[in-house]
């Protein structure tokens, strides 16, 4: 199918195996309503766009009403609102963790050396001398015959694990995915399984390069009050993570010192090591419940109305938070009101297209930040049955310096989303690549995975490698910019004299293109034979 699509792609709306296609009048994605929102949505109006806060209520209200401006129909019913119960809880640890073994004890200061939170709905919480254990990676995988907490009774102990997983940097492309993340190195995932493993705590070791973000990012991050969806799921009593040098000064006074603990969890006879060492720290916590909301828009379909494609993209950032050269509103401005004002732009271009057959979705959803919360409340709680979802085209942080020659697929493979994909992108005089930092994990870091994990063919990409005008490394420069400077931090602001636009409305361009096709046709999208998200589909 992809010579097919290849040899065709001049002419965008081919046939996928049926002969209802068409090809209606196409809408051009307005780059001066791009601007408009991203540069509202980002003011210090919106507070930052955190959950449950006045910024959420501006946030929320503004998406409904731009919504109702273009006639885009209210998606949830009679509402615009999927209302999303979760549970803030604020938290405040003791300002030192200490770490307590036969030759004496230190300790870690907070922020400057670890962070502490809980998912736990107690006021308090704690670890008294738990047993520190080192767990390798903290994965339990079947498929690659790992375990790295086999034999070893968890109860009241606290697993030290890595960041990633055991293929990162090992040279070994049959050691897991090889330099690509799979979910079992997400942090997400570490809570989890270290949890189901009956511990009491997880300390995540921090590496910038295997967790693809600076100690500034875990700081800002995990202090102050995170949200949770309430669950019947085992949780831990403290979640943790601590700095590369507080992890040095840990292993120093521990049973394996001098040992290259990096190398040693990478085998694949490793087991867990006691580390002859205890730790203490504690959280007071406030708890607060509440329901934040997902914001939907509906253009209904004709003959094919119960059929839907969806685009979604987070509403959230972090509201106002640690100031940081004098400023303490994160304003998200890539992060995501691009991706929101893309929605809104998105949805203006469609009203300006002839009908559609099928159904598009415009969902903002919430609590992205706290981990994707929005998306798998939808995924647990779908309004569109997941069957006759066609698709998921998902958008988050579109930021480049202007028309990239590359459309870069985060999980490329996957699924026939990618020859969509390619068809657009060919279009535009454009070539597709896999996401050449797979180590880092994005697949699993934004909405589109709750999609997947419903069985949902999802295509998250921008053009992020190589511009037009810019030459690879030049761009290499500026995203390592963004990561270390803006990413997550009140420097992510949007300024109208600096900011160039044309490249996410390029993006934006090829997304509508991609949508509309599926729109007009009665093709659904299959994952690939290798996906673990195939399943789910059937």
């Amino acid at each position: 199918m992809k010579n097919y699509l290849k040899f065709l792609a001049v002419l965008l709306f081919v046939s996928c195996g049926n002969d209802k296609t068409v090809a209606p009048k196409m809408a051009e994605v307005d780059q001066s309503t791009l601007a408009k929102h991203i540069e509202r949505l980002a003011s210090d109006e919106f507070l930052g766009r955190k959950p449950f806060t006045e910024g959420e209520v501006k946030t929320v209200n503004y998406l409904k009403d731009e919504f109702e401006k273009l006639g885009v129909s209210p998606g949830n019913g009679d509402s615009y609102f999927q209302e999303v119960p979760m549970v803030e809880i604020t938290g405040t640890p003791s300002e030192k963790m200490v770490i307590s073994g036969k030759e004496g004890s230190f300790n870690l200061d907070v922020l400057k050396d670890f962070v502490a939170t809980t998912s736990k709905m107690t006021t308090d919480v704690s670890l008294d001398n738990s047993q520190l254990v080192f767990a390798g990676y903290g994965i339990v995988a079947p498929e690659y015959d790992w375990n790295d907490y086999e034999g070893i009774d968890w109860k009241g102990k606290t697993a030290v694990v890595l960041i990633n997983d055991p293929g990162f940097q090992s040279g070994d492309s049959t050691l897991f995915k090889g330099n690509e993340m799979t979910y079992y190195g997400r942090w997400t995932y570490k809570y989890e399984e270290a949890a189901r493993q009956g511990a009491k705590g997880l300390i995540i070791i921090h590496d910038t390069e295997p967790a693809s973000y600076g100690w500034n990012v875990v700081e800002s991050g995990w202090s102050g009050s995170k949200l949770i969806i309430e669950s019947d799921q085992p949780l831990l009593d403290v979640e943790s993570w601590i700095s590369g040098p507080s992890a040095e000064l840990l292993f120093d006074a521990s049973v394996m010192k001098g040992e290259d603990y990096k190398t040693l969890a990478r085998s694949k006879v490793f087991k867990p090591i006691p580390l002859d060492l205890e730790v203490s720290v504690a959280i007071q916590n406030k708890i607060k419940k509440d329901v934040s909301k997902n914001v939907i828009g509906l253009i209904p379909g004709t003959d094919l109305k119960d059929e839907v494609i969806i685009y979604s993209a987070h509403w959230d950032h972090f509201g106002v938070g640690k100031a940081i050269d004098g400023d303490s509103i994160y304003n998200g401005a890539v992060d995501n009101a691009s991706g929101t004002a893309g929605l809104l732009a998105l949805a203006e271009a469609f009203k300006k297209t002839d009908t559609t057959r099928r159904s598009i979705a415009f969902i903002a959803v919430t609590g992205e930040e706290q981990g994707l919360l929005g998306s798998a409340f939808y995924a647990e709680n779908p309004i569109f049955n997941p069957k006759k979802t066609v698709a998921n085209i998902n958008i988050d942080a579109l930021s480049s310096p202007g028309k990239m020659k590359d459309l870069t697929i985060t999980g490329f493979g996957q699924s026939e989303m990618d020859e969509y994909a390619e068809a657009a992108a060919l279009e535009q005089e454009r070539y597709i690549i896999p996401d050449p930092d797979a180590e880092k994990g994005y697949f699993f870091r934004s909405d589109h995975f709750n999609f997947a994990k419903i069985g949902i063919p999802a295509l998250y990409a921008s053009g992020s490698h190589e511009g037009f005008d810019m030459s690879i490394e030049e761009i290499k420069k500026m995203k390592a910019d963004y990561l270390t400077h803006i990413y997550h931090q009140p420097s992510d602001e949007y300024n109208p004299e600096t900011t160039e636009l044309s490249g996410v409305q390029f993006d934006l361009q090829l997304f509508y293109n991609v949508g509309l096709r599926l729109a007009n046709e009665d093709y659904f999208p299959k994952w690939y034979g290798g996906s673990e998200f195939k399943a789910a589909r059937k």
